[in-house]
């Protein structure tokens, strides 16, 4: 049985709006509205949904980027959602995040060998300048790319290897974590096949646990052992990879499959139009956030909130209506 590396207890993210002369806070962002999960040692978990939903945020409240309102956050047992900053630059070596827009992610200003070596100079892990450029080398070399391109620039660099240097600096540090933030979606589509081989070859050399955020379920799919549907600050489905493409029971999760590109020109796939927008975070509907949505919503979808429960091996659904089948 492999351990729990990350742990996260009804975690609930809500920023104020400040309104008048005073800034007298008249209301909240529901942004995080108490999710849980757990990531194991060397598991790879997904967490997907229409942009707005809640996912970066989630995540920038596991990296106490942000600080979550309520929940707890627990990394290797330890309780670290109040941790003092000295602990927090200690579980950052082994929680490590990279970004979405690798354009925006690199100082243009350091060459690919000072962006490396940045986090190896602040928690001083090389003892000697040698050792760092051996070790900016070989992060290099594990992310598919040249020495020498240790000189270069950022501009140098088309977007496919920036986020390549990207992933070695998040390795830098030996973290047991990464956390990709729509790791691929700025990427053309062969750039992005080959950043998921890779990542997938790092995670087999090295053991590591990936969270993969991503608004693409066929790239979640492929990476992820597990996934968490999330709607509107709320896990609706979480399910194996396999069982969640293979038996969707959400309505919603069952939409974003058919919203899925079918490259197979026979293929007769069925296509699932939501009606209607998002719902404002501001003001979230009553009883199951999906409600509004749904085409299959009755009266106790308004009025009661659908708990997480489990419908089959570890296939856990948040809706009255797959309750009651």
């Amino acid at each position: 049985m492999r351990k729990p590396v990350l742990q996260v207890e009804n975690l609930v993210k809500r920023f104020p709006i400040k309104s008048g002369v005073f800034r007298k806070t008249v209301g909240f962002v529901h942004a995080v509205d108490g999710i849980s999960f757990t990531l194991k040692s060397g598991e790879s978990l997904g967490l997907v949904g229409e942009s707005g939903c809640g996912k970066s945020t989630a995540v920038k409240s596991l990296l106490r980027l942000i600080e979550p309102s309520e929940g707890h956050i627990f990394f290797e047992g330890q309780d670290v959602t109040h941790v003092e900053s000295s602990q927090l630059r200690r579980l950052r070596q082994d929680l490590q995040i990279v970004f979405q827009d690798p354009y925006s992610s690199l100082d243009p200003r350091f060459t690919v060998g000072q962006s490396i070596a940045e986090p190896l100079e602040i928690f001083k892990t090389c003892a000697s300048r040698g050792e760092r450029e051996e070790r900016i080398a070989q992060l290099l070399h594990m992310v598919g790319l040249y020495p020498e391109f240790a000189k270069r620039y950022p501009h140098e660099f088309s977007g496919g290897q920036r986020q390549r240097i990207c992933i070695a600096r998040a390795l830098a540090m030996n973290p047991k974590v990464i956390i990709g933030d729509e790791l691929v979606s700025a990427l053309d589509v062969s750039i992005k096949a080959q950043v998921i081989n890779l990542m997938e070859a790092i995670q087999a050399e090295l053991g590591l646990s990936y969270l993969i955020i991503s608004h693409d379920l066929a790239v979640v799919e492929h990476m992820c052992d597990r996934i968490c549907v999330m709607y509107l600050g709320r896990f609706v489905e979480v399910a194996g990879d396999r069982e969640l493409i293979r038996n969707p029971l959400h309505p919603y999760t069952q939409a974003l499959l058919s919203a899925v590109f079918e490259p197979d020109p026979a293929s007769k796939q069925m296509r699932t139009v939501l009606e209607g927008d998002v719902p404002s975070p501001i003001n979230p509907p009553s009883g199951c956030h999906f409600h509004t949505r749904c085409p299959i919503a009755e009266q106790i979808c308004r009025q009661q909130s659908p708990a997480l429960l489990e419908v089959g091996p570890e296939h856990l659904v948040a809706c009255h209506k797959v309750a009651e089948s």
